[in-house]
């Protein structure tokens, strides 16, 4: 990894027949469809099910911290194994959804009376869900960039990831109205059983889909040292990435887990307004998804990067300014457009960056740094909301706007330092952007002239 040319020097394509390659990136997004069901129960609803468990900031904070840190641990061990990908993968997904039993069963647990350790118990197995689905995590980021070629990888994912967010909204809404229901009865407890059923099944096709994927050859991985990695960090251009992305996740990671927390416990919403306020984030996310996916295969990831990098700290800073339900829409929706250019850039420009060989090896390498971020942060932002002594503002608000200040900084140090390592057409602001502007106020123009319905229509599409 010493210099910059060994990262990409074997970033060949599989070759596949047309209709083969078809075939297993429609099997992906039906994957992706069934297993997203799963992964938006379990990620929008298991801070919920643990404060209804009982727990406290400090609980939430390791809930997501001890999860973050042993997931790239986990992609580690992943890396090395000597399985083809498709048995690593099934194995693991089989074992994750096992985890969810034990989880399920500690509703049961509480409404019994049984209560003492629960949220302790709920970390635990929730960490081990986490590991089990880590593990696949290398087989399968190599094994699905294998099947999509790179000129097609950012529209691919783009779609991919767009519709994986409208399945994401739907079931964040249904979710949300099943514990509103359950919730007015007193038997909220029983709604997130049923949820956790619904992603235990929904697992379970995912697992069924997942065997029909070709096995693809990975050829023979090469595992570079994480000590040798670790010393040359700073030397390259992956390098630096890494170190940009483990930044920004620690940075965000000490608001991230507490926007649940803030929005149930300190402003006591809905489930429903919950799963509203969390959509508005979905919703922007896939409407911008296909966007970005194209922009990134014309303009690079590098820019994109650039784009997610400006507007994720909008989100935290602007929870600060006003609490009304309706409000905090704008924040969520904002932030969506940023989540989505960064997961996309990232993920894409680990693929541009590394070549097949190493591609395991080195994404688990990332997510060390990214757990280790996530352990940090999590940890932190949890530690200061019970801990620290702010009267001068909600303790919960000055979290946030640590979060946000941490952000904006991680992107004005570091993007600089990172390179697009594709060939791409250059962006520019200028020459893309001002002429759109001059065109709206054009149209804006014609309006006030001359108050034609054609000119309303325009301002009807801005």
């Amino acid at each position: 990894m010493a210099d910059e040319e060994k990262e990409v020097e074997t970033n060949e394509e599989i070759k596949l027949s047309d209709e083969e390659r078809k075939r297993n990136m429609s099997l992906g997004i039906k994957e992706g469809s069934a297993s997203t069901v799963m992964s938006i129960i379990t990620d929008t609803y298991m801070t919920p099910f643990a404060l209804a468990l009982g727990a406290n900031s400090v609980h939430i904070g390791f809930l997501n911290s001890f999860s973050g840190l042993l997931s790239p641990l986990a992609q580690v061990y992943g890396s090395t194994l000597k399985y083809q990908r498709k048995l690593i993968i099934l194995f693991t997904v089989a074992w994750q959804t096992l985890m969810l039993l034990p989880i399920l069963f500690l509703g049961i647990f509480f409404v019994f009376g049984i209560r003492t350790g629960l949220p302790t118990i709920l970390i635990l197995f929730y960490s081990l869900y986490i590991v089990f689905g880590a593990i696949s995590a290398p087989a399968w980021f190599s094994l699905i960039g294998d099947i999509v070629p790179e000129k097609d990888r950012g529209k691919y994912f783009g779609k991919r990831n767009s519709i994986l967010a409208g399945i994401g909204i739907v079931v964040t809404l249904i979710g949300s109205f099943i514990l509103d229901y359950f919730k007015t009865g007193g038997m909220v407890l029983a709604g997130f059983s049923i949820l956790f059923l619904v992603a235990i099944f929904s697992r379970i096709i995912s697992y069924v889909i997942l065997k029909r994927i070709s096995d693809i050859d990975g050829g023979s991985p090469v595992h570079e040292g994480f000590v040798y990695f670790f010393r040359n960090l700073h030397k390259t251009n992956y390098g630096r990435f890494v170190i940009y992305i483990a930044l920004i996740n620690f940075s965000a990671m000490i608001a991230s887990p507490f926007f649940t927390v803030y929005m149930l416990e300190e402003l006591n919403l809905s489930y429903v307004w919950f799963a509203i306020i969390s959509l508005s984030q979905a919703v922007s996310m896939m409407a911008f998804m296909l966007v970005w996916g194209k922009f990134a295969d014309r303009y690079g990831n590098k820019e994109l990067l650039i784009i997610g990098s400006l507007l994720i700290p909008v989100l935290p800073l602007l929870w600060i300014f006003n609490q009304n339900q309706y409000y905090l829409l704008i924040p969520m929706f904002v932030g969506g457009i940023g989540w989505a250019a960064f997961n996309l850039s990232s993920s894409n420009f680990v693929y541009d960056s590394v070549g097949r060989e190493k591609r395991a090896t080195y994404l688990a390498y990332m997510n060390i740094f990214a757990g280790i971020g996530i352990f940090l942060g999590a940890a932190l932002g949890g530690l200061m909301i019970k801990y620290l002594p702010i009267k001068f503002m909600n303790i919960f608000l000055f979290v946030f706007l640590v979060s946000a200040i941490l952000r904006a900084l991680t992107a004005v140090i570091m993007m600089p330092l990172i390179k697009e390592v594709r060939k791409v057409e250059k962006f520019s602001f200028v020459r893309r952007v001002m002429p759109l502007l001059h065109l709206r106020m054009l149209g804006h123009h014609t309006t006030l002239s001359h108050h034609t319905h054609h000119g309303a229509t325009i301002n009807k599409k801005e």
